[in-house]
Order: structure tokens, then C-alpha cells, then sequence
């Protein structure tokens, strides 16, 4: 009876948790708080912070398979991510979902979305400064375009899997908080009267435009950067699902159920990377605050480049589009038009920060492909 008993205590989490695995349950359940009660990106930070805490709970979960024990759920799940299915899948899921008639309307966007790049590259070079290798550093750097699957592409195929947990959470986390983060940088470097601007109406995009569009840009970034092939080719098909009205049930189901069920694993199998003993180290606050910094520099790289071209339209692009250049979609068009309408409650921004918007996902795609290249990949 008393080696029953032991044996029941020793099989209990309480005989193993650690001080780690308890911080690390207090911040998942922050994470769960913000998610539901403030609303903060619930999609995908519910199944994140959850992974967080089943593998703090019982790190068995993500453990891989040995001769004498299979591996845990979340290792099978984490798999998918290392192939790169999951990421792609999730892209395919988003080209269903958005609307690229802003971006061809006003192909001016592009620059935006180019401009906010420079937080990725600025990353990069800091995150050398600060002792990482060069193929952590360009993994570390891709968190500033606030893309989750391409953090998590990129990292995969620069083959830096021990990074991948502190990565991908710090990518979600700041694509969540982009309403936080995003405004009082926006506020700080632009004036009233250039966030009151009023844009001119978008033209109408026909069907042939919409159609043509995605493949067309297929063709020429996978010519350029065969390497962004999958990410910047899923994406295109989903949004040709979309806009070629003939599968309308492919465009329905990438867009909801087969979307959902890749979110759910993707953000359970990236919680599940973040045990205590891997992601409390002195390395994942330089990631967390290497990924604040890169997003603070796309945000003020966008509104500066959007300043400019204010000037150069004389007075008829609001800056406040710019800082949609990331690719948190459509998270950063809302908060454009959010900055702009406190200013002015009748301008509407939103439509025209999409553009930036969705070129800030293909730029951010193409500079992940430029780091493949650099790199060989």
C-alpha cells in the first residue's frame, strides 16, 4: 500500500513542477486573460498560451518518441511546423480570406509594405550586435513584419528549432498587441492635421484585375526568390479560390474549416515549445525585446515613408497608412483607421491601410526568401 501510494505522489505534477514551469503557467494564464477578457487576438492566442500551459503541466506532451515510449501529442503536432505544412497552409487560409482589390487599386502600397521592412533588416543587424549568430539574427529579425507563419517558416528552414518557441510566441503576441503598440508611435511622429487627412475614394478593380493579379505576382516573386515559393504560392491560390468565383467551396473551406483546424494546431504545437527550461533563458528576453524593437521600427518606418509620400502627393495620403505596412492583417489597417477616425471621426482609413496591409505580407515573405537566399537555403 505505502509503494502505491508513492508511486501515485511521484506520478502527480506536484513531484515535479518547477519554480520555471510555474512562471511559465502564471504567464500562460495572462495570456488566456488577455485573450478572453480583453480580446486580444483570441484565435490565436487561446491555443498558444493553452499549449503553454499543458506542457509546463506535463512536458511529457511534447516529448519525442524514444525505443521505449511513444511521443507526446504535441511533438506528432509540432512536426507539421517542421515540415512547413502548417505555416503554408495558414497563408492559404489568408489569400482566401483578403480582399487584394486596395493593393491593386493604389499599387503605391507597395512601398509602404517595403518600408516596413526595415524593421526586419534593422532587427537583424542588432540582433548580431547583441551576440546572435547570423541565422538566429535573420530568424529573430522576421518577428518585425508581425507575420507568425513566416517567422516560423523562416526559422524552421534556417533549421533553428531551439529558437522556434520563443519566436513564434513573441511573432503572435505582438501581432495581438498591435493595438497597443502600434498608436503611440503612430501619434508620435505624425501631426494632427496629417492624420485629419481625407483620402480620395479607391477605383473600382474589375474581375480580370483580381483574377490576374495573384498569379502574376506568383510568377514573378518565385522567379526572383524560388525559396518563397510555398508561403507567397499558397497565399496566391487562396486569394484565387477567392476571386475566380468558379470554386467558391475551395474559397469556403480554406477560408473557415480547414483555417481553424490549422490554427488550433499551429498555436498548441508553438505553446508547446515554451517548457520552462526552454524558453526562461537570458536568449528569450533578447527575443522578446529584439521582436519589440523590429515592430516598433516597421510601425516607424511605414508612418515616415507615409509622411513622404503625403509631401510628395501634396497632402492626399494620410500617414497613418503606413504603419499597415506589417503584415498583421487586417489587425494594422484597423488601427490605421482607428488613429485616424480619433482625430476625425468621419475619415475612413480602413480600406485604404489594407493596401499597405497585404503588401506588407508579401514583403515580409520576400524578405524571409531574401534571407533563404543570403543563407543558401
Amino acid at each position: 500500500m505505502g509503494e502505491t501510494i508513492s508511486n501515485l505522489i511521484h506520478q502527480t505534477a506536484f513531484a515535479n513542477i518547477t519554480i520555471g514551469n510555474v512562471i511559465m503557467i502564471v504567464v500562460a494564464i495572462v495570456l488566456l486573460y488577455l485573450a478572453i477578457a480583453k480580446d486580444y487576438e483570441p484565435l490565436l492566442l487561446i491555443p498558444i498560451s493553452f499549449g503553454m500551459l499543458l506542457v509546463n503541466l506535463y512536458p511529457q506532451i511534447s516529448a519525442a518518441p524514444t525505443a521505449d515510449s511513444d511521443g507526446g501529442l504535441l511533438y506528432y503536432f509540432y512536426q507539421l511546423d517542421e515540415w512547413a505544412i502548417l505555416p503554408c497552409l495558414i497563408f492559404m487560409g489568408v489569400g482566401a480570406l483578403t480582399d487584394f482589390g486596395p493593393l491593386i487599386a493604389n499599387p503605391k502600397s507597395f512601398i509602404l509594405g517595403a518600408a516596413a521592412q526595415f524593421g526586419v533588416f534593422g532587427a537583424f543587424f542588432l540582433a548580431m550586435f547583441m551576440g546572435f549568430g547570423e541565422e538566429q539574427a535573420a530568424a529573430i529579425a522576421i518577428i518585425g513584419g508581425a507575420d507568425g507563419p513566416t517567422s516560423i517558416y523562416l526559422a524552421m528552414k534556417l533549421k533553428q528549432t531551439e529558437l522556434l518557441g520563443p519566436i513564434a510566441v513573441a511573432a503572435y503576441s505582438y501581432m495581438a498587441l498591435v493595438p497597443i503598440i502600434q498608436p503611440p508611435i503612430m501619434r508620435a511622429f505624425t501631426t494632427e492635421e496629417e492624420r485629419k487627412i481625407k483620402m480620395d475614394q479607391l477605383r473600382e478593380v474589375s474581375k480580370k484585375e483580381r483574377i490576374i493579379f495573384p498569379i502574376i505576382v506568383t510568377i514573378v516573386v518565385a522567379l526572383l526568390l524560388p525559396s518563397t515559393a510555398p508561403l507567397i504560392g499558397m497565399l496566391m491560390l487562396g486569394n484565387l479560390f477567392r476571386e475566380s468565383g468558379v470554386v467558391r467551396q475551395l474559397q469556403e473551406t480554406a477560408s473557415n474549416a480547414m483555417m481553424y483546424i490549422v490554427v488550433i494546431l499551429l498555436g498548441v504545437s508553438v505553446g508547446g515549445t515554451t517548457s520552462a527550461e526552454r524558453f526562461l533563458t537570458a536568449a528569450t528576453l533578447k527575443i522578446v525585446a529584439l521582436g519589440l524593437c523590429a515592430f516598433a521600427i516597421a510601425t516607424w518606418a511605414g508612418v515616415i515613408f507615409g509622411k513622404v509620400m503625403c509631401k510628395a502627393s501634396g497632402g492626399k495620403i494620410n500617414p497613418l497608412i503606413g504603419s499597415a505596412g506589417v503584415s498583421a492583417v487586417p489587425m494594422a489597417a484597423r488601427v490605421s483607421q482607428k488613429v485616424g477616425a480619433e482625430a476625425d471621426p468621419t475619415n475612413f482609413l480602413l480600406m485604404h491601410a489594407m493596401g499597405p496591409n497585404v503588401a506588407g505580407v508579401i514583403g515580409t515573405a520576400v524578405a524571409a526568401g531574401v534571407f533563404m537566399a543570403i543563407f543558401g537555403v
